[in-house]
Protein backbone atom coordinates (compact mmCIF):
# COMPACT_ATOMS: atom_id res chain seq x y z
CA UNK A 1 0.00 0.00 0.00
CA UNK A 2 1.23 3.49 -0.76
CA UNK A 3 0.79 6.50 1.09
CA UNK A 4 0.54 9.81 -0.05
CA UNK A 5 1.75 12.35 2.36
CA UNK A 6 1.19 16.07 0.88
CA UNK A 7 2.78 19.16 2.41
CA UNK A 8 1.01 22.86 1.17
CA UNK A 9 3.49 25.80 1.79
CA UNK A 10 4.35 29.57 1.22
CA UNK A 11 7.36 31.50 2.81
CA UNK A 12 7.62 28.70 6.00
CA UNK A 13 11.31 28.76 6.22
CA UNK A 14 10.72 28.93 9.76
CA UNK A 15 9.43 25.46 10.21
CA UNK A 16 9.51 23.60 7.35
CA UNK A 17 12.39 21.66 8.12
CA UNK A 18 11.10 20.01 10.78
CA UNK A 19 8.15 18.84 8.91
CA UNK A 20 10.41 17.27 6.15
CA UNK A 21 12.48 15.54 8.53
CA UNK A 22 9.59 13.66 9.99
CA UNK A 23 8.45 12.56 6.89
CA UNK A 24 12.28 11.50 6.01
CA UNK A 25 12.55 9.42 9.18
CA UNK A 26 9.57 7.75 8.76
CA UNK A 27 10.10 3.51 9.07
CA UNK A 28 7.00 2.80 6.54
CA UNK A 29 8.90 3.64 3.29
CA UNK A 30 6.04 2.87 0.33
CA UNK A 31 5.49 6.45 0.17
CA UNK A 32 5.36 9.47 -1.31
CA UNK A 33 5.72 12.96 -0.14
CA UNK A 34 4.26 15.79 -2.68
CA UNK A 35 5.09 19.63 -1.75
CA UNK A 36 2.85 22.29 -3.47
CA UNK A 37 4.74 25.65 -2.52
CA UNK A 38 2.85 28.73 -3.56
CA UNK A 39 5.74 30.44 -4.98
CA UNK A 40 7.56 31.21 -1.52
CA UNK A 41 9.68 34.06 -2.06
CA UNK A 42 11.88 33.14 1.20
CA UNK A 43 14.34 30.23 1.36
CA UNK A 44 11.50 27.45 1.89
CA UNK A 45 12.32 25.91 -1.65
CA UNK A 46 15.87 25.94 -1.31
CA UNK A 47 15.62 23.82 2.42
CA UNK A 48 12.89 21.53 1.09
CA UNK A 49 15.39 21.05 -2.53
CA UNK A 50 17.95 19.48 0.25
CA UNK A 51 15.66 16.81 0.86
CA UNK A 52 16.32 13.56 -1.61
CA UNK A 53 13.17 11.67 0.13
CA UNK A 54 10.53 14.26 -1.77
CA UNK A 55 9.00 12.24 -4.87
CA UNK A 56 7.62 15.96 -6.84
CA UNK A 57 7.86 20.10 -6.05
CA UNK A 58 5.29 21.90 -7.81
CA UNK A 59 6.05 25.69 -6.77
CA UNK A 60 3.48 28.16 -8.51
CA UNK A 61 1.21 30.73 -7.41
CA UNK A 62 -2.18 29.99 -6.23
CA UNK A 63 -5.06 30.84 -4.70
CA UNK A 64 -4.90 29.39 -1.44
CA UNK A 65 -3.87 26.17 0.60
CA UNK A 66 -7.18 24.61 -0.47
CA UNK A 67 -6.15 25.15 -4.04
CA UNK A 68 -3.01 23.96 -3.36
CA UNK A 69 -4.31 20.63 -1.28
CA UNK A 70 -6.37 19.99 -4.60
CA UNK A 71 -3.77 19.76 -6.64
CA UNK A 72 -1.57 17.92 -4.30
CA UNK A 73 -4.76 15.07 -4.27
CA UNK A 74 -4.24 15.37 -8.57
CA UNK A 75 -0.52 14.97 -8.51
CA UNK A 76 -1.04 12.08 -5.97
CA UNK A 77 -0.67 8.16 -6.80
CA UNK A 78 -0.67 6.44 -3.33
CA UNK A 79 -3.85 4.33 -2.35
CA UNK A 80 -4.14 6.86 1.13
CA UNK A 81 -4.03 10.53 1.28
CA UNK A 82 -2.66 12.44 4.07
CA UNK A 83 -1.74 15.99 4.70
CA UNK A 84 0.84 16.97 6.78
CA UNK A 85 0.89 20.73 6.78
CA UNK A 86 4.26 22.88 7.01
CA UNK A 87 3.65 23.92 10.84
CA UNK A 88 3.35 20.21 11.77
CA UNK A 89 5.31 17.04 12.23
CA UNK A 90 4.34 13.74 13.10
CA UNK A 91 4.74 12.45 16.90
CA UNK A 92 7.69 9.65 16.04
CA UNK A 93 9.00 7.82 13.12
CA UNK A 94 6.58 4.86 13.24
CA UNK A 95 3.44 6.88 12.26
CA UNK A 96 2.91 6.17 8.91
CA UNK A 97 3.50 2.57 9.81
CA UNK A 98 0.73 2.38 11.71
CA UNK A 99 -1.53 3.94 9.57
CA UNK A 100 -0.71 1.61 6.82
CA UNK A 101 -1.16 -1.25 9.25
CA UNK A 102 -4.66 -0.05 10.38
CA UNK A 103 -5.95 0.38 7.04
CA UNK A 104 -4.00 -3.30 5.45
CA UNK A 105 -5.91 -5.49 8.86
CA UNK A 106 -9.67 -3.33 8.29
CA UNK A 107 -12.10 -2.64 5.76
CA UNK A 108 -11.57 1.07 6.72
CA UNK A 109 -11.87 3.73 4.08
CA UNK A 110 -10.49 6.21 6.41
CA UNK A 111 -8.42 6.59 9.48
CA UNK A 112 -8.36 9.35 12.10
CA UNK A 113 -6.23 9.88 15.43
CA UNK A 114 -5.30 12.32 18.39
CA UNK A 115 -3.62 16.00 18.12
CA UNK A 116 -1.46 18.14 19.96
CA UNK A 117 -0.89 21.61 20.02
CA UNK A 118 2.53 23.02 20.90
CA UNK A 119 4.21 26.31 21.03
CA UNK A 120 5.63 27.61 17.81
CA UNK A 121 9.26 28.44 19.15
CA UNK A 122 9.22 25.21 21.62
CA UNK A 123 7.37 22.40 20.00
CA UNK A 124 8.22 20.03 23.32
CA UNK A 125 5.65 22.34 25.04
CA UNK A 126 1.95 21.00 24.67
CA UNK A 127 -0.56 24.05 24.69
CA UNK A 128 -3.40 21.57 24.18
CA UNK A 129 -4.82 18.20 23.20
CA UNK A 130 -7.20 17.11 20.80
CA UNK A 131 -8.32 13.91 21.83
CA UNK A 132 -10.76 12.76 19.07
CA UNK A 133 -12.39 10.18 20.72
CA UNK A 134 -14.57 7.25 19.16
CA UNK A 135 -16.32 8.78 16.07
CA UNK A 136 -20.49 8.04 15.95
CA UNK A 137 -22.74 9.59 13.39
CA UNK A 138 -24.83 11.58 16.22
CA UNK A 139 -21.61 13.01 17.51
CA UNK A 140 -22.16 14.95 14.25
CA UNK A 141 -24.77 17.48 15.20
CA UNK A 142 -22.50 17.94 18.22
CA UNK A 143 -20.17 19.57 16.47
CA UNK A 144 -17.68 16.57 16.17
CA UNK A 145 -14.86 15.94 13.69
CA UNK A 146 -11.41 14.43 13.83
CA UNK A 147 -8.40 16.81 13.29
CA UNK A 148 -7.67 17.25 10.25
CA UNK A 149 -4.26 16.84 10.20
CA UNK A 150 -4.47 13.19 11.70
CA UNK A 151 -7.61 12.43 8.89
CA UNK A 152 -6.03 9.78 6.05
CA UNK A 153 -8.52 8.80 3.45
CA UNK A 154 -8.44 6.56 0.33
CA UNK A 155 -7.70 8.42 -2.93
CA UNK A 156 -11.16 6.58 -3.87
CA UNK A 157 -12.87 8.48 -1.20
CA UNK A 158 -11.66 11.64 -2.81
CA UNK A 159 -12.43 10.63 -6.35
CA UNK A 160 -15.81 9.20 -5.24
CA UNK A 161 -17.23 12.21 -2.94
CA UNK A 162 -14.94 15.08 -4.66
CA UNK A 163 -12.32 16.96 -3.36
CA UNK A 164 -12.21 20.23 -0.70
CA UNK A 165 -14.39 22.89 -1.76
CA UNK A 166 -12.60 26.27 -2.70
CA UNK A 167 -15.63 28.83 -2.01
CA UNK A 168 -14.40 27.66 1.67
CA UNK A 169 -11.81 30.15 2.56
CA UNK A 170 -11.05 28.12 6.14
CA UNK A 171 -13.32 25.57 7.12
CA UNK A 172 -13.28 23.34 3.64
CA UNK A 173 -11.84 21.04 5.55
CA UNK A 174 -14.45 20.84 7.78
CA UNK A 175 -16.69 20.53 4.78
CA UNK A 176 -15.17 17.59 3.67
CA UNK A 177 -15.06 15.43 6.85
CA UNK A 178 -18.88 16.21 7.09
CA UNK A 179 -19.47 15.40 3.37
CA UNK A 180 -17.57 11.96 3.46
CA UNK A 181 -19.03 10.92 6.88
CA UNK A 182 -22.53 12.03 6.06
CA UNK A 183 -22.02 9.72 2.99
CA UNK A 184 -21.22 6.60 5.23
CA UNK A 185 -17.33 6.44 4.85
CA UNK A 186 -16.43 3.79 7.54
CA UNK A 187 -13.79 5.61 9.63
CA UNK A 188 -11.66 3.61 12.40
CA UNK A 189 -9.72 5.88 14.94
CA UNK A 190 -6.48 5.25 16.38
CA UNK A 191 -6.30 6.17 19.83
CA UNK A 192 -2.84 8.23 20.37
CA UNK A 193 -1.55 11.46 19.17
CA UNK A 194 0.08 11.10 15.43
CA UNK A 195 0.58 14.94 14.75
CA UNK A 196 1.99 17.77 16.75
CA UNK A 197 0.71 21.05 15.25
CA UNK A 198 2.50 24.16 16.15
CA UNK A 199 -0.32 27.13 17.64
CA UNK A 200 -0.97 30.15 15.45
CA UNK A 201 -2.76 28.85 12.00
CA UNK A 202 -4.74 30.76 9.49
CA UNK A 203 -7.59 29.68 11.33
CA UNK A 204 -7.47 31.40 14.72
CA UNK A 205 -4.70 33.76 14.49
CA UNK A 206 -6.69 36.92 13.69
CA UNK A 207 -10.26 37.47 14.37
CA UNK A 208 -11.41 38.27 11.42
CA UNK A 209 -10.55 34.69 10.53
CA UNK A 210 -12.30 33.61 13.94
CA UNK A 211 -15.52 35.41 12.32
CA UNK A 212 -14.73 33.64 9.29
CA UNK A 213 -14.19 30.20 9.73
CA UNK A 214 -17.89 30.41 12.37
CA UNK A 215 -19.71 31.94 9.14
CA UNK A 216 -18.62 29.06 6.93
CA UNK A 217 -18.72 26.57 9.79
CA UNK A 218 -22.57 27.43 10.41
CA UNK A 219 -23.33 27.58 6.61
CA UNK A 220 -21.24 23.85 6.26
CA UNK A 221 -23.68 22.79 9.24
CA UNK A 222 -26.69 23.54 7.65
CA UNK A 223 -25.20 22.28 3.67
CA UNK A 224 -24.61 19.15 5.25
CA UNK A 225 -27.69 18.79 7.73
CA UNK A 226 -26.03 18.42 10.52
CA UNK A 227 -27.95 21.11 13.06
CA UNK A 228 -28.14 24.56 13.33
CA UNK A 229 -26.25 27.25 15.31
CA UNK A 230 -26.51 24.61 18.91
CA UNK A 231 -24.07 22.90 16.68
CA UNK A 232 -21.75 25.00 16.19
CA UNK A 233 -21.97 26.30 19.64
CA UNK A 234 -20.75 22.82 20.73
CA UNK A 235 -18.19 22.78 18.65
CA UNK A 236 -16.27 26.09 19.87
CA UNK A 237 -16.91 24.95 23.20
CA UNK A 238 -15.74 21.56 22.45
CA UNK A 239 -12.17 23.54 21.84
CA UNK A 240 -11.90 25.00 25.12
CA UNK A 241 -11.86 21.44 26.35
CA UNK A 242 -8.63 20.60 24.90
CA UNK A 243 -6.85 22.86 27.24
CA UNK A 244 -7.35 20.10 30.18
CA UNK A 245 -6.88 17.19 27.91
CA UNK A 246 -3.18 16.67 28.49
Amino acid sequence: MKISIITACFNNQETIEDTLLSVKSQTYKNLEHIIIDGGSTDNTLSIVKKFDHISKIVSEQDDGIYFALNKGIRESTGDVIGFLHSDDFFSDENVVEKIAETFENSSCDATYSDLDYVSFSNPQQIIRRWKSGFYNNKKLRSGWMPPHPTFYVKKEIFDKYKYFNTEYKISADYDLILRFLTNSVKLLYIPEVLIKMRVGGVSNNKIMNILIKSTEDYRIIKRNNVGGVFTLFKKNFFKISQFWKR
